[in-house]
C-alpha cells in the first residue's frame, strides 16, 4: 500500500509536469500543427499511388496512417521530455525533490505519468481531428486508441528518463535522441503494412517497441492489424513495465553518485 507521503511526492510531480506543458501554449500548438501537417501531405502525397495497397489491406491509405500519426505523436513527445530532467538537475529543483521525505521511486513515477498524460493529450487531439478528416475511423475504437497513446508515452517518457538521468548535458540527450527517432518511427509499421515485407526484415520490426503500439492503435480505429492481438498488448505492457522500472532504477542509481 502507497503510503500518504509517497502518494504526496506522486501528485506533486504529476501536477507540477501537467502545469508546465500548460503554461507553454505555443508548445501545446506546435504539438497539434506538426504532426497534423505531416498526416495531411504525407497521406495526400500517396493516397493516389497507395491504391493498390488500399485494397489489398482494405481500408484508403489516409486511414491507415491515420494510427501510425496518433502513436507518433505519443512517442515522439514523451521521449523527447526526457530532457526536462537534464534542466532540473542544472536548476536544482532535483535536489529539492531528492531531500524530500518519500522515495525517488515515487518522485519519478509521478513525473513519467504527467508527461505520459500530456502526451496522450496531444494524441487525443491529432486523434479528433483525423476522426473528422477521416470519417471511415472507427468511433468505437477511440477510447482504446488513446489508451495505448498512453501507455506508450509512459514506455518511451521512462525511457527518456533513463536516458537523460545518465547525461550531463541536453546536447548529448538530443544528439541520442534524435539518432534514435526516426528509426523507431519508419521501423515501426507506422507508413506502411509489415505484413509483405521480407522475411529477412521483419525482425527489426519484431524488436522495435514502437510497432506494437501502432499495430494496436491501428487495429482499434481501423479494425485491421499486422499482428495478433494478444501478441501487441503483452509485448506493449511487458516493455513498459521493463522501461518503467528501469528508469526508476537508473534514477536512483545516478542521483546517488
Amino acid at each position: 500500500m502507497i503510503k500518504m507521503n509517497e502518494r504526496n511526492i506522486v501528485y506533486a510531480m504529476l501536477y507540477r509536469q501537467l502545469k508546465r506543458y500548460f503554461r507553454a501554449r505555443s508548445r501545446v500548438l506546435g504539438t497539434i500543427i506538426n504532426p497534423l501537417m505531416f498526416f495531411l501531405f504525407l497521406g495526400m502525397g500517396f493516397s493516389a499511388s497507395m491504391r493498390g495497397m488500399s485494397a489489398a489491406i482494405g481500408v484508403d491509405y489516409l486511414a491507415f496512417l491515420a494510427p501510425g500519426i496518433a502513436v507518433m505523436t505519443a512517442f515522439s513527445s514523451s521521449f523527447i521530455g526526457g530532457i526536462s530532467v537534464i534542466f532540473d538537475k542544472e536548476f536544482g529543483f532535483l535536489k529539492e525533490v531528492l531531500v524530500a521525505p518519500a522515495s525517488r521511486t515515487y518522485a519519478i513515477i509521478g513525473r513519467a505519468l504527467g508527461d505520459s498524460i500530456t502526451s496522450a493529450l496531444q494524441s487525443l487531439l491529432i486523434i479528433a481531428l483525423m476522426y473528422v478528416i477521416v470519417p471511415s475511423l472507427r468511433i468505437e475504437g477511440l477510447p482504446f486508441a488513446i489508451a495505448i497513446c498512453f501507455i506508450t508515452s509512459l514506455m518511451f517518457n521512462s525511457l527518456g528518463i533513463a536516458i537523460a538521468s545518465k547525461m550531463r548535458s541536453p546536447e548529448g540527450f538530443q544528439l541520442i535522441v534524435n539518432v534514435l527517432i526516426f528509426p523507431l518511427i519508419f521501423l515501426s509499421g507506422a507508413f506502411y503494412p509489415i505484413n509483405n515485407l521480407p522475411d529477412v526484415v521483419k525482425p527489426i520490426f519484431y524488436v522495435n517497441p514502437l510497432t506494437y503500439s501502432v499495430d494496436l492503435t491501428r487495429y482499434f480505429m481501423t479494425g485491421i492489424s499486422s499482428l495478433p492481438i494478444y501478441l501487441s498488448l503483452s509485448a506493449l505492457l511487458l516493455l513498459t513495465s521493463i522501461f518503467t522500472l528501469l528508469s526508476a532504477r537508473v534514477f536512483n542509481r545516478s542521483t546517488l553518485d
